[in-house]
């Protein structure tokens, strides 16, 4: 099969496993949302791809739902799922993808050996992808919260001052909850994820790279 034919179809299919991971979640008592693997499995295929390859699955997905197809969590679909406040994270998928694959860069037969160095790449390819993921969802949950007044009982439950209830909590108090309701309680599972995301990498890559990539095996032992 032509390579060009055969890398387009493993990218719909990647695209499609990141649209059913949405639909997974696993309850876990502390974790109001659950734990769910759709962010990890798009940095996953991000860091197998590689280079600018690596955000094509992920850009398909979030583009197919920006369009109307019915992809996201709950089944939702349009451009109307970007203007709730989790639309951040669905940007974020894209953006997360493309910083794992441009920082992993492209995947190569070569690495079937492994080294210090590539463990350390994959890695950080790895966590900052995750980290970059959840950027946009700042700049959401500070324009949705920013400009809300909260009651006594819900500062208290944040840490906040009560007597701001019923005031504007502005841009501090925005991200003060973005970080202690969004992103604190999800930070070490999310380290667990991107852990088992760079021990499937460092493993499959090289395969990958064989299959879909102009790479040969002479190319590797000479380098």
């Amino acid at each position: 099969m032509n390579k060009n034919v055969l890398r387009s179809s493993i990218i719909a299919f990647l695209a499609a496993i990141i649209c059913v991971t949405g639909f997974i979640r696993i309850m876990v008592p502390g974790l109001q949302s659950g734990i769910v693997i759709q962010n990890a499995m798009c940095i996953l295929t991000a860091v197998l791809l590689g280079g600018l390859w690596g955000v094509a699955p992920s850009a398909l997905f979030f583009f197919a739902g920006v369009i109307g197809l019915p992809v996201f969590a709950g089944w939702k679909g349009g451009f109307s799922v970007l203007m709730d406040i989790n639309g951040g994270y669905r940007i974020g998928w894209v953006m997360g993808a493309l910083t794992a694959g441009l920082i992993s860069g492209s995947a190569s037969v070569a690495e079937k050996k492994t080294t210090v160095k590539y463990v350390i790449r994959l890695s950080i390819a790895v966590f900052a992808g995750m980290l970059a993921l959840y950027l946009p969802e700042v700049f959401y949950v500070i324009g949705y919260k920013s400009s809300q007044a909260f009651d006594a009982a819900t500062l208290e439950k944040l840490g906040m001052d009560v007597s701001l209830a019923g005031q504007q909590i502005g841009v501090a108090g925005a991200l003060k909850i973005f970080f202690s309701m969004f992103f604190a309680p999800f930070l070490l599972v999310d380290s667990i994820k991107a852990v088992l995301v760079i021990l499937l990498s460092i493993k499959i890559r090289p395969i990958v790279a064989q299959y879909l990539f102009d790479s040969s095996e002479k190319q590797s032992e000479a380098e």
